[in-house]
Order: C-alpha cells, then sequence, then structure tokens
C-alpha cells in the first residue's frame, strides 16, 4: 500500500499555506475536509479526533501526526524540500545567512505577532453583532470601537507599515528568493488585504500578493482548497 500525506483541511484557514507549499513541492496528498460551524465559525469537533487540539491545520504522514502551520511547514521542506531545485532551492536559506535570519523572523512574526492583532480586530467586530439585551448592545459597540482604536487598530498600522517597508525592498518576505517563510505568511498578508481598503496605501504588500497568487501552484491549491479568507 503506497503511503501518501493527508491534509485535514478546514474551509478558510491557514491550512491553505500548507496545500500551496505541498502543491510546490510536488508532493502526492489527500484532503480530507472539514466545514466550519456556519453559526460560531468555529472548526467541527471531529477535528480532535485527528488531534487533541481539534485545529486545523493537521496533517499525517505515515506514523506521523503534525500539528501547527509552522511546525508542518518545517516538516515538509525538511523532509521532502531537502533536494528542491530551481524557485525552491532556497525554500529554506543557509543557517548563517542574513536569509536564513530573515526567514526565521517572518515564520516566528506571523503567529507570534501579525495574527494575534488580526483575531483581536474580527472578535472585537463581532461582539456588537451577537445577541444580546438591547440596552447593552450601544455600550457593548461604542467599548469595542474604543478598544479597536486605541489599541488594535494602531499595532495592526505599525505591522502592515513594516511589512510594506520590508517588501519594499526585498521580493519575498527571505530576501529575493521564495522562502518557507512566505507560505507562513501567506495567511496574514491574504487576510489583511481581505477587505480592500488597504491595497491603495500598500502598493508592494499588494505586489507581493499579486506575485504569490500568480504561481501555477498557488492556483492549484485554491482550486483544490477553496478560497483562502472569507470575502
Amino acid at each position: 500500500m503506497v503511503l501518501m500525506i493527508t491534509i485535514h483541511h478546514l474551509e478558510t484557514s491557514r491550512s491553505q499555506r500548507v496545500l500551496w507549499l505541498l502543491e510546490e513541492l510536488g508532493v502526492p496528498y489527500e484532503i480530507q475536509r472539514y466545514q466550519r460551524d456556519p453559526k460560531t465559525r468555529l472548526a467541527p469537533a471531529a477535528l480532535k479526533a485527528i488531534h487533541p487540539l481539534g485545529k486545523s491545520p493537521v496533517i499525517t504522514d505515515s506514523d506521523e501526526t503534525i500539528a501547527e502551520s509552522g511546525a508542518i511547514l518545517e516538516y515538509l521542506a525538511e523532509r521532502y524540500g531537502a533536494q528542491a531545485h530551481g524557485e525552491l532551492a532556497h525554500l529554506q536559506p543557509t543557517p548563517g545567512t542574513a536569509q536564513h535570519r530573515r526567514a526565521r523572523f517572518w515564520m516566528h512574526y506571523a503567529e507570534g505577532s501579525f495574527m494575534n492583532w488580526l483575531v483581536m480586530k474580527l472578535v472585537f467586530v463581532t461582539i456588537p453583532t451577537q445577541p444580546m439585551p438591547f440596552f447593552v448592545r450601544p455600550i457593548a459597540r461604542q467599548l469595542c470601537a474604543q478598544v479597536q482604536a486605541k489599541l488594535i487598530d494602531p499595532n495592526i498600522e505599525t505591522a502592515l507599515a513594516f511589512m510594506e517597508t520590508h517588501l519594499g525592498r526585498h521580493l519575498w518576505f527571505a530576501g529575493e528568493h521564495l522562502s518557507i517563510a512566505d507560505f507562513q505568511m501567506s495567511f496574514a498578508v491574504e487576510a489583511a488585504l481581505a477587505r480592500g481598503a488597504e491595497v491603495a496605501r500598500r502598493p508592494h504588500l499588494a505586489a507581493y500578493r499579486t506575485r504569490m497568487q500568480a504561481r501555477p501552484a498557488y492556483q492549484r491549491a485554491v482550486a483544490k482548497g477553496g478560497p483562502v479568507v472569507m470575502s
């Protein structure tokens, strides 16, 4: 029996970047699809049967079960990308180089710093729309607006300006070559630009997204896994 990687793929989630890397590497895989709860938008309980955290992405490869986007991307790059050539030759930059340091930084930055603020933004936008007594709604709306204006939005603005400046100097996040950092940052870029308001103000980020989306492997991943973020 031929063993194959299975990616446990939740719609409109970070698992899309794992699909992209698998397509770039040309590694055979199969997709086990999961739908979000239509009301809560949370992952289904069935994912806990794969990994105790019940989150996506998760992959199974032979007897290995691996969770967390960064860990999955590193595993795939180490196991299947070591002999990559052409555009993927720099998937894992040489240790000790500036490219390697940049790749490591962005691998951590995506989930360690930036996505936290985007998730908080989503939460505080959503709270006033949830069921609550009518007299509480104006208070909730005002409090959420204040938190966004004073805390969340300034941090997102700083992060986007930082990313824009960096991509004004580099073609990809680690430098002039596609690297593992681009797969990790791809969801963050998509999520940040999803609403369209930032595109005109962030031409380098927008150009980066265009380069990313133009890649045939990226397009195949979207065709198989569905849209990256909700429109």
